[in-house]
């Protein structure tokens, strides 16, 4: 029993790194897109959290965002673009869920339901496992282009 569960799973992974990688990679582009389309306000936002030099960091996290997220749905360097995606939501926690990272051992919710959790985990997945068979990657991979 143990064995078919396993098959099962393994023949699923490529589906569930598809749909995570459609879904947060859409979800990190729009998140990018707003910042750089609302910049001014975006910046703004960064020096009420005293970010240095604002509206610099908030066109390179929007920027890292949304190539990012555009890189993820495709399935195209998804381990390398997940590095910057995952720093960007470290720096989030941070700056803007301080009260979540101190209280990620004495009210966990309050980590796990905080806005960067989610993405930092889809990034994370990524770079753990790849982007599976679903992808430019693996197809480049496959034909010999990549190694």
């Amino acid at each position: 029993m143990e064995s078919l569960l396993i098959s099962i799973g393994t023949k699923l992974q490529c589906f569930l790194l598809l749909a995570i990688r459609l879904f947060w990679g859409w979800q990190f582009f729009l998140t990018g897109k707003g910042k750089l389309m609302h910049l001014d306000r975006t910046a703004g936002f960064f020096e009420s959290l005293n970010i240095p030099l604002p509206k610099v960091n908030a066109i390179l996290a929007g920027t890292t965002e949304a190539a990012g997220g555009l890189l993820l749905l495709l399935g195209l360097g998804s381990r390398i673009v997940s590095v910057p995606l995952m720093f960007v939501m470290v720096i989030a926690y941070a700056t803007a869920d301080q009260e979540a990272v101190q209280a990620i051992f004495s009210d966990p919710d309050k980590f796990t339901s905080a806005s960067p959790f989610l993405f930092l985990l889809a990034a994370l997945i990524i770079f753990c496992f790849g982007p599976g068979k679903l992808s430019l990657d693996a197809l480049l991979k496959r034909n010999g282009t990549a190694k």
